[in-house]
């Protein structure tokens, strides 16, 4: 019977035993230290940390008819999403990173392939990051992920999430 790990997965790209050596050499990133691909850890911690700061904001300038209970509830819960998608489509695009990739060191860059070894590191610009929040706001293309680990949102906004 034919497994999964011999078949391999249109996501992937080249077969797991094509040579490559860790999560993000075929895109020219670093195995470990600055410059690497995030871990899961960190960009999920990120993005609770970005969740809560816009639930807060929500609550705050956005309060639901007739909300009461814990304050973090209270706000409209469009309004909630509407200032996530607003915080990731200028933060993002401007300085290249949110509240919480910021307070947990992360930084959403660029990626050109083939990678070049003179690539300059800069934040996606406005248009890559209005595609990759529009698709992050949608949650099922950021939860399927392709052989480096970067999600579909990325993938297709030509960004990846590294470590500063």
């Amino acid at each position: 019977m034919t497994s999964r790990d011999e078949m391999g997965s249109w996501l992937e790209g080249e077969a797991p035993s094509s040579g490559r050596t860790h999560r993000g050499a075929r895109l020219g990133l670093p195995p470990d230290g600055p410059g690497s691909l995030a871990r899961l850890g960190r960009r999920v911690a990120a993005l609770a940390i970005d969740w809560v700061a816009c639930l807060a904001i929500a609550a705050a300038f956005f309060p639901a008819a007739g909300a009461s209970g814990f304050f973090l509830s209270r706000g409209e819960p469009m309004a909630t999403l509407g200032v996530f998608a607003l915080e990731n489509v200028l933060l993002v695009g401007t300085v290249g990173n949110t509240l919480g990739h910021r307070i947990l060191g992360l930084h959403v860059r660029r990626v050109v392939l083939p990678p070049a070894a003179d690539a300059p590191v800069v934040p996606p610009h406005l248009l890559a990051a209005l595609v990759r929040t529009a698709l992050l706001c949608l949650v099922v293309p950021a939860v399927v992920w392709d052989g480096d680990g970067r999600g579909l949102h990325d993938r297709v906004a030509g960004t990846a999430i590294v470590r500063r």
